[in-house]
């Protein structure tokens, strides 16, 4: 029988397939915790509820994995999240840095075909504006390879597909280096004693960058 979940169920759902994807196993209760900023006894609570619902598989002490039915629904918030984002910057001109609090609200307005009609509008986009792949309207997700630019090494170059985190002082900091998806970053110079990075960003601007900022940029070969 189909039914409505309210907005923090549904976060809570999301929540768990972001922490079960980054750790490759079952989200533990600490962790949901710190993701959602709240504290473990409201998660727990919150667990109990979802597992009434046949939406996660919970055991107290062993962590919480999503059911099927669960996972199709949490699947289906980050791909209008990410359609969001896709629409905010490219025709609203947002910028990466100001969309995701948007799109979180975005997410929850439940039309089915609103959903495939933002889709084609946007020409059935794989990726968000941070590099995040979008699930087709069947769940699945695009894979590609990439990697960190702190795996390369001197005199290599590659371009940017994505940010490992969309913090918005991160983002802002890379506004100010004219770092966006898209841009060429080559290898000029690598410090022993930090790891830190001497770059050339689009063959024009040079400027050093923590071992930190380079972890959290994903590169594609060019």
């Amino acid at each position: 029988m189909a039914f409505s979940l309210t907005i923090t169920e549904e976060n809570y759902l999301k929540a768990i397939f972001k922490v079960s994807e980054k750790e490759k196993k079952s989200a533990s209760t600490n962790a949901l915790s710190k993701q959602l900023s709240t504290t473990p006894a409201s998660v727990s609570d919150m667990l109990r509820k979802l597992s009434d619902k046949d939406l996660i598989h919970y055991e107290k002490y062993k962590g919480v994995s999503l059911t099927p039915k669960g996972s199709r629904m949490a699947t289906n918030l980050i791909r209008r999240h990410r359609l969001w984002e896709v629409f905010l910057v490219d025709k609203l001109r947002f910028s990466w840095d100001q969309v995701h609090d948007i799109a979180e609200e975005l997410e929850h307005i439940q039309s089915d075909e609103l959903e495939a009609r933002l889709d084609a509008y946007l020409d059935y986009p794989k990726f968000d504006p941070h590099g995040d792949p979008i699930p087709n309207a069947e769940g699945k997700f695009t894979i590609r390879n990439q990697f960190q630019l702190s795996d390369l090494t001197t005199g290599h170059e590659a371009s940017l597909v994505g940010v490992r985190t969309q913090e918005k002082a991160f983002l802002k900091y890379l506004n100010g280096l004219k770092i966006k998806i898209g841009t060429t970053i080559h290898i000029k110079e690598i410090t022993e004693y930090d790891k830190s990075m001497k770059i050339v960003i689009n063959n024009r601007d040079a400027t050093t960058i923590s071992h930190d900022t380079a972890q959290n940029l994903l590169m594609k070969r060019i």
